[in-house]
């Protein structure tokens, strides 16, 4: 059933004083402030959003779609490698742009089955790691799930630097990707995480 329209209004402020609250203070902040920067009760905000995790998946819905417009793109270039530079460029500074965001990509939201923009996300990421491999670019033992370590990383500068050099991310994926390169590999002494296993430890975070 479609929402009154004052309700609606309610729920489009909501959304938008989460994003701008979010963006300057992270994930963690008190919904109490949501609500009054919304201009609503706290008890509307629940009426609308029974979870944080509920209100967190409003307000970054379109987050998922810039991902996947980001995927295609590094997909679409002809060097392979540089469209994984691309792809890992961009995500990370989406994080640095927006606090909020950058807190979820440390982190899980419980859903109830993965959405079709998830599913599709997860494809072409696939995609773009083993096309960067196939070209010999990108070395061999590196797997999706090793994206995980590249954001952890990355979401913690952000945190640390944040403040004082806005850009000193930059510099700290700069060595990472280096790393990744194939002419710079050597063994592991591990293997890689499992999607279970990276899905545990962020549904922990």
């Amino acid at each position: 059933m479609p929402l009154r329209k004052d309700a609606q209004r309610n729920r489009e402020r909501l959304v938008e004083a989460a994003r701008a609250v979010f963006a300057e203070r992270g994930l963690d902040v008190a919904l109490d402030d949501v609500a009054r920067r919304a201009g609503v009760s706290i008890g509307t905000l629940y009426n609308r959003f029974p979870t944080r995790a509920d209100l967190v998946a409003a307000v970054f819905a379109d987050r998922r779609e810039t991902v996947i417009e980001i995927a295609e793109h590094a997909l679409a270039m002809n060097d392979a490698w540089a469209g994984f530079v691309h792809f890992v460029e961009q995500v990370c500074r989406m994080q640095a742009a927006d606090r909020g965001y950058n807190d979820l990509s440390a982190r899980s939201i419980p859903q109830a089955a993965p959405t079709p923009d998830h599913l599709r996300g997860h494809e072409l990421m696939t995609e773009i790691v083993e096309r960067a491999k196939r070209s010999g670019a990108l070395r061999p033992d590196f797997v999706l799930a090793d994206m995980a370590f590249v954001t952890w990383a990355i979401t913690r500068t952000i945190e640390a630097t944040g403040d004082v050099d806005p850009q000193a991310w930059r510099r700290h994926l700069g060595f990472v990707l280096d790393g990744l390169r194939a002419q710079a590999a050597h063994p592991l002494p591990v293997p890689a995480l499992t999607d279970d296993q990276v899905s545990r430890i962020m549904r922990s975070c």
